[in-house]
C-alpha cells in the first residue's frame, strides 16, 4: 500500500465493481455531460472568435487602425502631421487621404456613397484593397484620369460595370451665370472591389486623392491613415499622437470608430460563455448525486476504516479524490475533444454540405459564407479550470457527509 491512503483508497473504488450498478451509470452519465458541455464550450467559443477575427479583419481592410485629421475639413501642414506619425515605433505604414460625401448616377439608378481619395502608390501601405478587386485594378487611378473604383454592390446599384461613365455629384456649390449648383464630375469606372462588408460594398467609391482635392476644392487632404505593428495598442498610439500634434489634429484608433460594433461581439461572446458554462455546471453537480449514492453503499466500509483509525478529514479526501478523478477524466476527455472538434470546425462543415448539398451560410444571403473558428488555449485553459472549480464543489457536500458517519450507527444492522 502507497501512501497517501486518501489516494490509494480513492483509486480503489474507482477501479473496484460496484455492486449498485446505478451508481456505476450515473457516474458515466456525469462524467459524459462534462465531456458534452466542455466540447460544446470550446466549439462555440471558437467560433465565435473566428467570426470575431473574419469581421475584424474585413473591417480593417477598410478602415484604417488609426486615423490623423484636421479639425477643418483639410490638414494644415499635413505633411509635418505625416512625418510625426511614421517616427511612431507602432505605426508601420502612413498614408494621406481624402473622404468626402458624394452623390452617384449611372446607368440604372443613382445612389449616395462616401468618395474617398487616395494615393495608389501609398494605399498599400495601410489598407489591402489591391487583394480585394474582382475587376479591373487599384493603381489605375492615376491623377487627372478621373476614373473611380467602386464597390461590388454599389457598382451594381447603379447598373455600370468597368468601361461605363458615371457622373459624381459633391456637395460643393459653384457660382455659374444660371446660378449656384453643385459641382459635378463625369468618372470612368476602372475597377469594382469586394470587401465582403456591406456597409463599404455598397457605400464606397475610391479615386485619386488629387481628383478627390479638384472635386471638393480642397487645398490638402482630409487626414491620415495609419497602420500599426498590433491592432490593439490604437488608443494608446492615437493619445501618444494627439500629445506630439497639439490641438489642431484629431487622432483615433479603430476600437474607438467602431466601439458599440464589437462590443456587442464581445457581450455576445460573454452571454454565450456563461449559458454553456451553466451546461458543465449542471454536469459537474450531477457528481453529486453519484456520489451520495456512494457514500450511501459504503457507509459499511466508512464504519470499518473509521473503527481501523482513519480520521473524518481522511475519510473526506477519499471521496473528495473520488469524485476529482472522475471529473478530472471528463475535463481532459472533453478537452481533447473541444481543440479537436474547434481546429476542424470548417472542413466539418464543408464535409456536411457537400454531403447534403445544403448550404448554412448561402453566398448570396450571406458576407461571410463559411464557418470560421479560431481556438485560443486561454479560452480552454478558463474552461477547464471552470470545470475543474465546479467538480470541487460538488464533491464537498458528500464527501462531508460521508466524514461525519457513525460507526456504531452504520454497523448495528451488518
Amino acid at each position: 500500500m502507497f501512501r497517501p491512503l486518501e489516494l490509494f483508497i480513492g483509486t480503489r473504488y474507482i477501479r473496484a465493481k460496484r455492486r449498485n450498478h446505478f451508481i456505476s451509470f450515473i457516474s458515466i452519465v456525469s462524467m459524459l455531460g462534462l465531456i458534452i458541455g466542455i466540447t460544446a464550450l470550446i466549439t462555440v467559443i471558437s467560433v465565435m472568435n473566428g467570426f470575431a477575427a473574419e469581421l475584424q479583419s474585413r473591417i480593417l481592410g477598410a478602415v484604417s487602425q488609426a486615423t490623423i485629421t484636421g479639425v477643418a475639413q483639410s490638414m494644415p501642414n499635413w505633411q509635418k502631421a505625416l512625418a510625426i506619425a511614421e517616427q511612431d515605433s507602432h505605426v508601420k505604414g502612413a498614408a494621406p487621404y481624402v473622404e468626402r460625401e458624394a452623390f452617384l448616377r449611372g446607368n440604372a439608378a443613382s445612389q449616395g456613397a462616401i468618395i474617398r481619395g487616395i494615393l495608389p502608390d501609398q494605399e498599400p501601405k495601410v489598407a489591402d484593397f489591391g487583394s480585394k478587386m474582382i475587376a479591373g485594378r487599384l493603381d489605375s487611378l492615376a491623377p487627372g484620369s478621373w476614373g473611380i473604383v467602386l464597390g461590388r454592390d454599389l457598382a451594381l446599384q447603379l447598373g455600370v460595370n468597368v468601361g461605363d461613365k458615371i457622373i459624381v455629384y459633391a456637395p460643393v456649390i459653384s457660382a455659374t451665370p444660371i446660378g449656384a449648383v453643385p459641382r459635378l464630375r463625369r468618372f470612368t469606372v476602372t475597377g469594382i472591389f469586394e470587401i465582403g462588408m456591406q456597409e463599404y460594398d455598397s457605400g464606397l467609391a475610391i479615386i485619386n486623392m488629387q481628383d478627390a482635392e479638384k472635386l471638393y476644392q480642397m487645398s490638402g487632404p482630409s487626414g491620415i491613415r495609419l497602420k500599426l505593428d498590433d491592432l490593439f495598442v490604437a488608443n494608446k498610439v492615437s493619445a501618444t499622437l494627439a500629445n506630439r500634434l497639439g490641438d489642431a489634429y484629431l487622432v483615433r484608433g479603430w476600437m474607438q470608430q467602431h466601439a458599440n460594433f464589437f462590443k456587442a461581439i464581445a457581450m455576445e461572446k460573454i452571454v454565450m460563455f456563461i449559458i454553456l458554462s451553466l451546461i458543465v455546471a449542471v454536469a459537474a453537480f450531477n457528481l453529486v448525486s453519484s456520489l451520495v449514492m456512494l457514500v450511501t453503499d459504503k457507509q459499511s466500509d466508512i464504519a470499518i476504516l473509521r473503527t481501523l483509525g482513519a480520521t473524518p478529514r481522511s475519510i473526506m479526501g477519499v471521496f473528495m479524490i473520488q469524485g476529482m478523478m472522475i471529473g478530472v477524466m471528463g475535463i481532459v476527455i472533453g478537452v481533447v475533444c473541444g481543440v479537436a472538434l474547434a481546429l476542424n470546425v470548417p472542413n466539418i462543415v464543408d464535409g456536411i454540405q457537400n454531403l447534403t448539398g445544403y448550404q448554412f451560410l448561402p453566398e448570396s444571403v450571406y458576407y461571410i459564407n463559411n464557418v470560421p473558428s479560431k481556438l485560443e488555449w486561454s479560452n480552454v485553459g478558463w474552461i477547464a479550470g471552470m470545470a475543474l472549480v465546479f467538480s470541487l464543489l460538488a464533491t464537498i457536500y458528500p464527501a462531508w457527509r460521508a466524514s461525519r458517519t457513525q460507526p456504531a450507527e452504520a454497523l448495528r444492522y451488518e
